[in-house]
């Protein structure tokens, strides 16, 4: 489906897509929830991350205002 859209979007032209069909489990299900945890932990961290060097930032400034 990737390269049909990028097709798509490259010759600005309709592309019929047809899915494929799946059989979705409820351990496929567990899964994919597990896998998004882990996203979300990721997420977390660098938000967190991000969050640090605002502040370090932030005080640099200010330092640096003083001077």
């Amino acid at each position: 489906m990737s390269s049909a859209w990028n097709s798509a979007q490259k010759e600005n032209c309709d592309v019929d897509v047809v899915e494929e069909e799946t059989h979705f489990t409820s351990a496929s299900a567990h899964v994919l929830i597990g896998e998004i945890m882990v996203c979300n932990c990721d997420l977390q961290k660098i938000k967190e991350d991000i969050n640090d060097v605002d502040k370090r930032l932030k005080n640099i400034i200010d330092v640096l205002g003083r001077i």
